[in-house]
């Protein structure tokens, strides 16, 4: 296979995980605030529930900003770091559900979409390496 197919075929899955990982926790943030898909305090532990200081809505409330926030990191220059930050938040998702002891599958589509965004994170870092332009490496804060 040539470079450039192999490329091609790289960038379309990078630009598929980008567009998953940057519009699903837009519209799960957004959510938190309406409530139309789920109510998402169903699948908040009981276990951390009586850690909160704040009520379970507020702190759906909490999530779903910090979610957009995640959710536009991916979508622009901060791709890598929302993507790590990503996987690192459905890790603790599924360990939270995991801990009600219900929604287990939920759980477990959590921990497969954690490893999709540290496989985002991790094809954004190949495509930071990548040679540019004359050969020169595309690095963040490279002059050229």
């Amino acid at each position: 296979m040539d470079m450039d197919m192999k490329e091609k075929r790289i960038h379309s899955a990078h630009c598929a995980l980008r567009v998953a990982y940057g519009v699903v926790p837009i519209v799960a943030g957004l959510d938190k605030f309406t409530n139309l898909l789920v109510d998402w305090r169903m699948y908040l532990s009981p276990v951390f529930e009586r850690l909160l200081p704040v009520s379970p809505t507020t702190f759906m409330h909490l999530v779903g900003v910090i979610e957009i926030a995640v959710g536009l990191a991916v979508l622009t220059v901060a791709t890598r770091a929302g993507a790590y930050v990503a996987a690192a938040w459905l890790v603790c998702i599924a360990i939270n559900i995991v801990t009600s002891g219900q929604h287990l599958d939920v759980a477990v589509r959590d921990l497969v979409m954690a490893v999709g965004a540290y496989t985002l994170a991790r094809l954004e870092e190949a495509r930071e390496c990548e040679p540019a332009h004359g050969g020169q490496l595309k690095q963040a804060g490279a002059t050229t």
